[in-house]
């Protein structure tokens, strides 16, 4: 078997938020989007200042850290958009399964549905699909992307069974509103197996890339979103799921 070497931007060893139990979560470069909330753009300013690794080595890397893999822990691949490298996950993926180590994906969905990301979906034991905006035309405006390939990709992993969380990030004066919670949660109402849908606070951590990397930063006027409101609208949509399931 052909080698893959991936780039890989950087590693957390020991995360715990991307997925069940303990994960080492892998975050690799480039991306489709260009996110006017983005707080990696790091990741897909300069692609070519990265860590080429091959899929071999990076297993084995991961091997180490098994021990702590409990409560059904493993391998994260995040971004960037880490589908942008399918092959090389497909390939790491068996090596890790041959280990007895899972990965999931937390991935925007916005790739085209080709052989390559269908293995490394299949291959994974989660996905973590983060939903910019809730129509085309907001879509386009914020994120620079197409809407209707994140559907293909929901209706694609619902089709597989493969277990699904969901994430928004919510922005002031952006989508930080009852009505445009209400379109996310019709938007993805006939995906029947999220397991669970959480909102993320837009927050001003990475404004200093911006800065470094020379970018313009659309929200530098935008402050971090109130916890108090991110936590009304998660009950707000947590209400309105279980009604839909209902």
């Amino acid at each position: 078997m052909e080698e893959i070497v991936g780039k890989i931007h950087s590693i957390e060893s020991l995360a715990t938020l991307d997925g069940d139990g303990v994960r080492y979560g892998v975050f690799l470069v480039d991306c489709p989007l260009r996110c006017v909330y983005c707080h990696n753009p790091d990741t897909w300013a300069n692609p070519t200042a990265c860590q080429p690794i091959s899929a071999r080595r990076l297993a084995d890397k991961v091997l180490r850290y098994k021990p702590y893999f409990k409560n059904g822990g493993g391998v994260t691949f995040s971004g960037g958009e880490p589908l942008l490298q399918a092959d090389f996950i497909a390939q790491c993926g068996q090596y890790l399964n041959e280990m007895g180590i899972g990965y999931c994906l937390d991935t925007c969905g916005c790739v085209e549905l080709t052989e390559s990301v269908k293995n490394a979906v299949q291959g994974a034991e989660l996905i973590i699909l983060d939903i910019k905006m809730y129509d085309k035309a907001s879509y386009q405006k914020y994120v620079k992307g197409d809407l209707d390939k994140v559907l293909a990709f929901g209706d694609y992993c619902n089709s597989l069974g493969k277990r699904m969380w969901l994430r928004t990030v919510i922005i002031p004066h952006i989508n930080d509103f009852e009505q445009a919670i209400d379109k996310y949660a019709d938007l993805t109402a006939c995906w029947t197996n999220i397991e669970k849908y959480e909102l993320l606070a837009f927050h001003t951590m990475g404004f200093d890339k911006y800065k470094a990397l020379g970018i313009v930063n659309q929200l530098a006027d935008t402050p971090a979103l109130d916890i108090d409101k991110l936590n009304t609208l998660q009950d707000y949509l947590n209400k309105r799921r279980n009604t839909n399931d209902n």
